[in-house]
C-alpha cells in the first residue's frame, strides 16, 4: 500500500480566469504593472560613490524612475571583479538619498537577505540564481519586493516555477525580468525572447519586464532591443548605463553612455504612446 501523495496547491503564478494583473510597487512612486513603463538604470556594479552617484543623476535626468547596482557581482571567473559588497550597499543607500531613486540590486547567499533587504528597496535575483531555491524561498518569506531574472537556459515553466518559490512563501510582489537565452546563434550575447513577453502577459499576472543590455552584449543593439520591449508589451527596462563605460569593471561592452540613454529613453517612449502607454 502507498502513502497518499500530497494534494498540489493551485499555482499562484498562473493567471486564473478573471484575474487582473498584479501591480506590485517599489518605494512611494514607484508600480509595476500599470499604463506606465517603469525604465531603471545603471551600472552592473557599484565601484565607486562618484560612479554610481555620477550614474544615479544621469538616468534620473533621462527619465530613469529606479537605480541599479551590484553590490555582490557573481562572475564566471573567479578572478574577475566580485563587487564591493557591503560597502557598495552603503553607496548605493547615498546615491538614493542624494537623486530619490529607489535601489534594485542582487542578493546572491540566503543569509544576506536580511542584510541586503535592509537597504535596497527590491531585491534582484540574477539569471545563475533562478533555481536557488533556499534563496527563493528566503527572498520569499522577506516581504521585500523581488525582480526575478529568467535563467540563460530556463523555460518559462521553469522560470514560473521559481517565482511559486517566492509566491509560496507569502511574497506576491513578483516581477519577472526576461533577459535573454542561450541559444546556437553567437551573434549576440544571448537571444531576447520576446516571444515570452507575449507569452507571459497572457498566462501569468505578474509584472514583465525586459533586460536588454544583457541579451545584446553589446551597446550598439540595446536600443533597438528596447524598442522591440515596448512594443511587445513588456512593463518595463532594466538598462545598464554608466557615466564611463570604457572605465567599468564589469559588462563595458553592453553599458550605455548618459547620452546614449537618453536616446533609449526618447524612443522607447514614443514606442509606447504608440500603445497605448507612457514612459
Amino acid at each position: 500500500m502507498t502513502s497518499a501523495q500530497p494534494e498540489k496547491k493551485k499555482a499562484l503564478a498562473y493567471r486564473q480566469t478573471g484575474q487582473p494583473d498584479t501591480l506590485v510597487n517599489v518605494g512611494a512612486n514607484v508600480c509595476f504593472g500599470a499604463e506606465k513603463i517603469v525604465l531603471i538604470g545603471g551600472p552592473c556594479a557599484v565601484e565607486s560613490q562618484k560612479q554610481i552617484t555620477d550614474t544615479a543623476r544621469a538616468v534620473a535626468e533621462a527619465g530613469a524612475v529606479m537605480l541599479r547596482g551590484g553590490a555582490w557581482k557573481p562572475r564566471t571567473s573567479p578572478y574577475d571583479f566580485q563587487g564591493l559588497k557591503e560597502e557598495g550597499l552603503l553607496m548605493l543607500a547615498q546615491a538614493r538619498q542624494e537623486t530619490g531613486l529607489p535601489i534594485v540590486t542582487e542578493v546572491l547567499d540566503p543569509r544576506d537577505v536580511e542584510k541586503v533587504g535592509e537597504v535596497a528597496d527590491m531585491l534582484q535575483i540574477g539569471s545563475r540564481s533562478v533555481q536557488n531555491f533556499p534563496l527563493l524561498r528566503e527572498v520569499g518569506i522577506s516581504g521585500k519586493p523581488v525582480l526575478l531574472k529568467r535563467g540563460m537556459m530556463t523555460t518559462i515553466e521553469e522560470w514560473l516555477d521559481a517565482a511559486e518559490y517566492v509566491l509560496a512563501a507569502g511574497n506576491s510582489n513578483v516581477v519577472l525580468c526576461e533577459r535573454g537565452i542561450r541559444t546556437f546563434d553567437t551573434a549576440l550575447r544571448n537571444t531576447l525572447d520576446v516571444c515570452a513577453v507575449a507569452v507571459l502577459k497572457h498566462i501569468t499576472h505578474l509584472p514583465v519586464i525586459v533586460d536588454p543590455s544583457h541579451a545584446a552584449g553589446d551597446f550598439r543593439y540595446v536600443v533597438a532591443l528596447a524598442r522591440a520591449a515596448v512594443a511587445v508589451g513588456a512593463d518595463g527596462l532594466l538598462v545598464e548605463s554608466h557615466w564611463r563605460p570604457a572605465e567599468a569593471l564589469s559588462d563595458a561592452n553592453q553599458s550605455l553612455t548618459p547620452g546614449q540613454f537618453q536616446e533609449l529613453t526618447t524612443e522607447c517612449r514614443a514606442v509606447a504612446t504608440a500603445i497605448g502607454r507612457t514612459l
